[in-house]
């Protein structure tokens, strides 16, 4: 790790004319959490979430939150703000976000944003220029009505047309940034956005590059663990506390693959290895994204140590 503390130690003392933000970025289960907790520990910092399901209270096992044990007494921020049937758009997370940065800056600390949601880390890094248009909760059912009926590809079609730059930057899987970016759309008839501001801060980006395989390991492991962490428990507590499970944070990666389950319908080795797909397919798509940002420091998993 002597090369980045190096390259990070020179970014930290070198004069600047914005404050400083380091970000740690990377696929599902790369080890961001761990890297960003010692780092923060070094150089006096705490941590901002940029983990678009650990926002939400309740649901620690399938989003893989933090423990309080394993924050190693760094306070983290944007966890466990909104209940699971909250909206909260990404003109929110940058909003509170920005805020949290600030607090932390307030205290001559440094601030690390700590996360794999690509969106949510370019918003503040990019300072994004997003649209504010309020959420229609009657368009939002016609929408997920289409969605159920016709699938996601439709939905995603009609995306192209209406906003093909929106389009190709957010996956058809993606139902939820999908059906918001239609929301958008129909609603104040111009494209969605995302344009890019001049950035609040100077930043130095960290990635952690796994070899494919290995990462895929990883993930199928940390799925594994998951039945003995009680994902189950704490999907049937949501349900009992009726939260519904068409929520955006309930069809979530790590939470709706286990429906099957409950329903009888599939074995448990099957929602599991259901799970395991589909996070990996996350994780190429994380790959993919991070893949394109040429201003980031990579770093190999022996240099975590």
């Amino acid at each position: 790790m002597s090369n980045l503390l190096q390259n990070l130690e020179s970014f930290l003392s070198a004069s600047k004319t914005k404050p400083p933000l380091i970000i740690v970025l990377g696929p599902t289960a790369s080890g961001k959490t761990a890297l960003s907790v010692k780092l923060a520990q070094k150089y006096n910092g705490e941590i901002v979430s940029a983990d678009s399901r650990q926002i939400y209270r309740y649901m620690d096992v399938g989003t893989d939150k933090i423990s309080a044990k394993d924050t190693g007494g760094i306070k983290h921020y944007m966890i466990d703000i909104k209940n699971p049937d909250q909206v909260f758009t990404m003109a929110d997370y940058q909003r509170e976000a920005t805020h949290s940065i600030g607090e932390i800056l307030n205290k001559g600390k440094t601030p690390f944003l700590v996360g794999g949601t690509g969106l949510y880390i370019n918003a503040i890094a990019e300072s994004y220029e997003l649209d504010s248009a309020p959420p229609d909760t009657a368009l939002r059912k016609e929408l997920e009505t289409e969605l159920s009926e016709k699938g996601a590809t439709a939905l995603h079609d009609m995306l192209k047309e209406l906003d093909p730059l929106s389009a190709s930057k957010i996956h058809p899987n993606n139902h939820r940034y999908l059906i918001r970016a239609l929301e958008i759309n129909l609603k104040s008839g111009k494209p969605k956005g995302n344009r890019k501001g001049e950035s609040k801060y100077e930043i130095f980006k960290i990635g952690i590059d796994w070899p494919r395989e290995e990462l895929y390991d990883r993930i199928n492991k940390r799925v594994e663990e998951q039945i003995g962490r009680g994902i189950l428990n704490e999907i049937k507590t949501l349900l009992n506390q009726g939260y519904s499970r068409s929520l955006p944070s309930m069809t979530g990666l790590g939470y709706k693959e286990f429906f099957p389950y409950l329903d009888g319908e599939k074995s448990i080795e099957e929602c599991l290895e259901d799970l395991k797909q589909n996070t990996r397919n996350y994780a190429k798509r994380q790959m993919t994204w991070f893949g394109r940002d040429d201003t980031i420091y990579w770093i190999t998993p022996g240099e975590l140590e």
